[in-house]
C-alpha cells in the first residue's frame, strides 16, 4: 500500500507542472520603447484605446511563454535545492516519519513546522502567509507534494508535505558556505517574489464558501486592475469576489461552450486568451488576460451568440455562474437609492457597509450610503449634509430645521455655513496654486473672505483651522516659523508652494519655442505656454500662406501640426523638433545633426564618478521635477488639458520626457562603448546605479534605468553580459522580476504597497492606470455625473500627494548609503563603495552631467550600433 502511494506521488511530481503551473513569468524586452510626454502604452492587461495619435509605446514583453516558463523553472529548481539543502543541513529532523489518525506517512513534514522553520530561517518574512506563498510555489512546481495529492499548502500540524528529492535531484547543491548562503538568500528572494501569485492562485481554488474574510479583500484587490469589472461600483466587486470561481483549461483549441448552448456561466480571463467565433463568420475576435465573455446570454437569459475556444495552453478564467450574477444584480437594485426632483433623478446612492468616507452619510450605523452618480449642485448639496465639523465623526445640530425653535434653525444655519467653510479651507489646501491664478477662484475667495470675517465664529473657526495646518507644515519642514494671522488673513497664508531649484511652469509663463528652418537656421520666441500653433504662425509668416508648423523626430518622421493644437513646446518627445516650411517642402526635410544624438559615450566622465553619487543626484533632480508637477494635471492630462482652459501640463510632460532621456541614456552609453571590457564595467555601474536608485525609493529613475538594460539593442550584448560578475547578474534578475507587467504589474503594486513616503513613483504606470480607469467608464450615466469614476481616478491621484507627504532630504555624497526601505531582499544587496573616484568630479559637475543627458533615441540606430560592437 505504501508503495502504491509513493508512485502515485512519484508520477504527480512529474507531472503537475504540465497540468497547472501558475507562477509569473520572467519578463524580458524586444525593444525599449519611449513614454512619451503626449501618451504611452504598457503591457499586461491590453492597452487602452489611446490618449493621442502619436503615442510610443513603453517596452513589451516577448510572447515567448514556453522559452519563459522553463527560465523560471529552471529558476525555482535552483532555489528549491538550496533551500532543501539548508533544511537538511541545519534541521533535518523536520523530515521524519509521521503518525495521523493511525496512518503513517514515511519521510515528511508538516506544513506548520515548514512555516516556522522559514520564519526563523530569514527575517525577510513579514507574516506566515508570505511563508505559506513561497512553499506554495514549490507546490505549484511539484517539487514539494501533499500526502494526500491536495492542490494548496496548509499551514497545519496535520497536513505533511514531501520533496520530491529524487525526481528533481534536490540533492545537487554546492559545497563553498559563502557560496551556498549566497544562493540561499537569492533562492529565498525569488521565492517570496513569487509567493503573492502562487497564494492568490491558492486562494482562487478555494470553494468560494471557503474562502476568509481576508481571502475575499485579497481577491476584491486584485479585482482593481481588472478590466472586465473596471466599472463596476465598489460594492459589486465586493460581492464577485465572494463568489468568483476558478476554472482552468490544459489544452488550446478546448471548446468551453458553443453557439446555441444555455448561458450558466459568466467568464473573466485570468491567463491566457480565447477565440471568439460563430457561424457564417468564422473568427471574429480574440481575447486577452482581463477581457470577458457570456455576460450578454445571462442577462437576456439567452443562448450563446458565439462559440469559445481556448487559443492557447493553460489558459485561467474567474467564472460567476448564472445564480450569483443575477443575485449580486438584485442586490444592487436592492441597494439602490434614487432621489428624485420634478420627475428627474438628481441623485443616485448605494448602500455599503464599511469605513466612512467623507461622501459617505449615516450616522452610527455600518450601512452607509455612497454617492454613485448625481447632477453636480446635488453632489456638492449631499457632500455638505454628510460633512463632519468635529474629530469623533458627528454632528450635534440636527439636520432638519424645517421644524423648531428660531434658536435651532440659527444653531442650524451656522452649522452649514461652517461646514461650507471648512469644505472651502480643504479646497485651498488642495488646490492653492493653481487657484492663485484663476481669477474667478480669486473673487470667490475674496467675497467669502469678507462674510467670513464679518462673523467671528466662523472668523475664529477657520483661523484655528489654517494654524493647525501651519504647524502641521512646520512638523513636517521643520525650518518654518509661524506667523500670527492679522485680522485681513490671507486664505493661501499657510500653504507654501515646495521649494526647490526647478520652479513649476504656469499656464500665463513664456517659454523658449526653437523654430528651424529647412536649411537648419533657428527662430527663437519667447512665447506664453499654452500658445497655439495658429499664434505661432501668425508670428512668424504673414497670413495666407501655405507655411505649417511641423515636429519631426531623430528618425525622420514628420508630423504637421494642427492650427488648433497648443503647448507643442513642451510635449515634444526626446530629440524632437519643430520646423517651419511650406508645405511642398515637408517631405525634404532633415533632422538637424544634434536630433541624431552624441557619436561618442562618456565612459571617461562616468568612470570617474561614484555610483551612488550619479544616482543620488538623478534621485535630487527627479524630485525637484516631481514636486514642481501637481497631483491635477494628472487630471488634465487624461481627461484631454482642452477641456480645461487656462490649465497646462507641462510639468508633469516634462517629468515623463525624463523617464525617456534616463532609459535612453543608458542604452546610448552602453552602444557608443567600443571596448569590451570598458563596457562591461559599464554595464555593472549601471545595475549599481539601479540598486542606488532603488534604495532611495526613486522608482521612476529605477524603472527607467532596467527598462533601458531591457533594451534589445543591450540585452544582445552577450560577450559584455558573459563578463558581468555573477553576484551583479543575479541581482539584475531579481530586479527585473520587478518589471514583469502580469497581472497589471502586481509585482511592483506588492513591492510598492510596503513603502513609506517620501517616494518617487514609476509614474508611467499610474498614467496608464487613470487612463485605464478613464476609457473603462464614461462621464456620466443617464446624463448624471459618474462620480464612481471621479472617486477612482481620485485614489490614483491621491497615490502622487502621499508620496510626497513627507519631506524629502536631498542625499549627501559623503554619507554612506541610504537606509533599504523598498524590498525585504537582504541577498540582492551590493556595496556602490567600490568606485575609487569618489571625490575626482565634485557635485555641482555630476549634477550638470546628469541635467544635460545626450542621448540617442532611435532604436534602429541603436541596434545597428549594437550590432557593430558584437557581431
Amino acid at each position: 500500500m505504501m508503495e502504491e502511494e509513493e508512485s502515485r506521488l512519484t508520477n504527480r511530481g512529474k507531472n503537475i507542472k504540465e497540468q497547472r503551473r501558475s507562477a509569473p513569468e520572467r519578463i524580458t524586452t524586444t525593444s525599449a520603447g519611449m513614454c512619451s510626454a503626449d501618451t504611452f502604452v504598457m503591457t499586461a492587461l491590453p492597452a487602452p484605446r489611446r490618449i493621442a495619435s502619436d503615442l510610443t509605446p513603453l517596452p513589451e514583453a516577448l510572447d515567448t511563454q514556453d522559452t519563459m516558463k522553463q527560465f523560471l523553472s529552471d529558476r525555482i529548481l535552483k532555489a528549491a535545492r538550496v533551500v532543501y539543502g539548508a533544511l537538511i543541513e541545519r534541521n533535518p529532523g523536520l523530515i521524519r516519519d509521521r503518525k495521523h489518525h493511525l496512518k503513517t506517512y514515511r519521510q515528511c513534514c508538516s506544513g506548520k513546522e515548514l512555516v516556522d522553520w522559514l520564519m526563523k530561517l530569514n527575517d525577510c518574512f513579514q507574516s506566515r502567509s508570505q511563508a505559506v506563498g513561497m512553499w506554495q510555489v514549490l507546490v505549484d512546481e511539484g517539487i514539494l507534494v501533499h500526502v494526500k495529492q491536495e492542490l494548496n499548502f496548509h499551514d497545519k500540524d496535520t497536513q505533511f508535505y514531501r520533496f520530491m528529492e529524487t525526481e528533481f535531484d534536490l540533492n545537487h547543491t554546492n559545497n563553498e558556505k559563502d557560496s551556498k548562503e549566497d544562493e540561499l538568500q537569492e533562492g529565498l528572494a525569488l521565492l517570496v517574489q513569487m509567493g503573492p501569485d502562487a497564494l492568490l492562485n491558492m486562494i482562487l481554488r478555494k470553494c468560494p464558501s471557503q474562502r476568509s474574510t481576508e481571502d475575499v479583500e485579497v481577491i476584491y484587490e486584485e479585482l482593481l486592475h481588472v478590466k472586465a469589472v473596471a466599472h463596476l461600483s465598489t460594492s459589486v466587486r465586493k460581492e464577485l469576489a465572494a463568489v468568483l470561481v476558478f476554472e482552468s483549461h490544459a489544452k488550446a483549441g478546448t471548446v468551453l461552450f458553443s453557439q446555441g448552448d444555455k448561458g450558466t456561466s459568466w467568464y473573466i480571463i485570468w491567463k491566457g486568451s480565447v477565440n471568439v467565433i460563430t457561424h457564417g463568420k468564422g473568427l471574429v475576435t480574440t481575447l486577452h488576460e482581463g477581457d470577458d465573455f457570456g455576460q450578454l446570454a445571462l442577462v437576456n437569459d439567452a443562448p450563446r451568440a458565439a462559440t469559445i475556444i481556448l487559443r492557447e495552453d493553460n489558459c485561467h478564467f474567474l467564472r460567476v455562474d448564472k445564480q450569483d450574477f443575477i443575485r449580486i444584480l438584485k442586490d444592487v437594485e436592492a441597494n439602490t437609492v434614487r432621489l428624485e426632483e420634478h420627475g428627474k433623478v438628481v441623485l443616485v446612492l448605494e448602500k455599503s457597509s464599511g469605513q466612512e468616507s467623507p461622501l459617505q452619510g449615516g450616522s452610527g450605523s455600518s450601512s452607509k450610503y455612497t454617492v454613485m452618480s448625481g447632477t453636480p449642485e446635488k453632489i456638492l448639496e449631499h457632500l455638505l449634509e454628510t460633512i463632519k465639523l468635529d474629530t469623533n465623526g458627528s454632528d450635534s445640530i440636527d439636520p432638519c430645521p424645517s421644524e423648531g425653535s428660531e434658536l435651532e434653525k440659527a444653531a442650524y444655519a451656522l452649522n452649514t455655513k461652517q461646514k461650507i467653510v471648512k469644505l472651502v479651507g480643504q479646497w485651498v489646501a488642495l488646490c492653492s496654486p493653481l487657484l492663485k491664478e484663476d481669477l474667478v477662484a480669486l473673487q470667490f475667495l475674496e467675497k467669502l473672505r469678507e462674510e467670513v470675517m464679518s462673523d467671528s465664529r466662523l472668523s475664529n473657526m477657520l483661523k484655528e483651522q489654517l494654524r493647525d495646518r501651519r504647524k502641521n507644515r512646520v512638523l513636517e519642514n521643520g525650518c518654518q516659523t509661524l506667523t500670527k494671522l492679522n485680522q485681513k488673513f490671507d486664505w493661501f497664508t499657510a500653504y507654501e508652494e515646495p521649494l526647490g531649484k526647478c520652479q513649476s511652469i504656469r499656464a500665463q509663463d513664456k517659454v523658449l519655442y526653437e523654430i528651424f528652418k529647412p536649411d537648419h537656421n533657428a527662430v527663437t520666441l519667447m512665447l506664453p505656454v499654452n500658445t497655439s500653433v495658429q499664434d505661432i504662425m501668425s508670428v512668424l509668416v504673414n497670413p495666407g500662406g501655405d507655411h505649417v508648423l511641423v515636429k519631426m523626430n531623430s528618425s525622420g518622421e514628420r508630423v504637421q501640426l494642427k492650427l488648433e493644437a497648443t503647448a507643442v513646446s513642451m510635449s515634444l518627445g526626446l530629440n524632437e523638433r519643430l520646423f517651419l516650411c511650406t508645405a511642398s517642402q515637408v517631405e525634404q526635410l532633415m533632422p538637424l545633426k544634434e536630433q541624431l544624438g552624441p557619436e561618442q559615450n562618456t565612459m571617461d566622465t562616468l568612470e570617474q564618478m561614484c555610483s551612488k553619487d550619479i544616482a543620488s543626484q538623478l534621485t535630487n533632480y527627479d524630485w525637484e521635477l516631481f514636486t514642481a508637477m501637481h497631483e491635477v494635471e494628472l487630471v488634465y492630462y487624461i481627461f484631454g488639458r482642452h477641456k480645461f482652459p487656462g490649465t497646462t501640463t507641462a510639468n508633469l510632460e516634462r517629468f515623463v520626457r525624463r523617464f525617456n532621456e534616463v532609459q535612453y541614456w543608458v542604452v546610448t552609453e552602453l552602444c557608443l562603448c567600443e571596448d569590451l571590457m570598458k563596457r562591461a564595467t559599464l554595464l555593472k555601474k549601471f545595475i549599481k546605479i539601479a540598486t542606488v536608485l532603488k534604495e532611495q525609493k526613486n522608482l521612476n529613475s529605477f524603472f527607467a534605468v532596467m527598462f533601458g538594460l531591457s533594451n534589445s539593442a543591450v540585452q544582445r550584448l552577450y560577450k559584455t553580459w558573459e563578463r558581468v560578475p555573477s553576484k551583479t547578474k543575479r541581482i539584475y534578475c531579481a530586479y527585473e522580476r520587478l518589471l514583469d507587467p502580469s497581472r497589471n504589474h502586481r509585482a511592483y503594486r506588492l513591492a510598492v504597497a510596503k513603502l513609506n513616503p517620501p517616494y518617487i513613483p514609476f509614474m508611467p504606470l499610474l498614467l496608464k492606470d487613470m487612463t485605464f480607469i478613464h476609457e473603462g467608464n464614461k462621464n456620466y450615466t443617464d446624463s448624471l455625473v459618474n462620480f464612481e469614476k471621479m472617486r477612482m481616478i481620485a485614489k490614483t491621484v491621491k497615490i502622487v500627494r502621499g508620496c510626497r507627504s513627507q519631506p524629502y532630504v536631498p542625499s549627501s555624497p559623503q554619507k554612506g548609503l541610504t537606509e533599504r526601505m523598498f524590498l525585504e531582499a537582504p541577498a540582492i544587496r551590493i556595496s556602490t563603495y567600490s568606485d575609487q573616484s569618489l571625490t575626482l568630479r565634485s557635485v555641482a559637475n555630476i549634477r550638470h552631467y546628469i541635467q544635460n543627458l545626450k542621448v540617442i533615441d532611435n532604436q534602429k540606430k541603436l541596434t545597428q550600433l549594437s550590432r557593430a560592437i558584437e557581431h
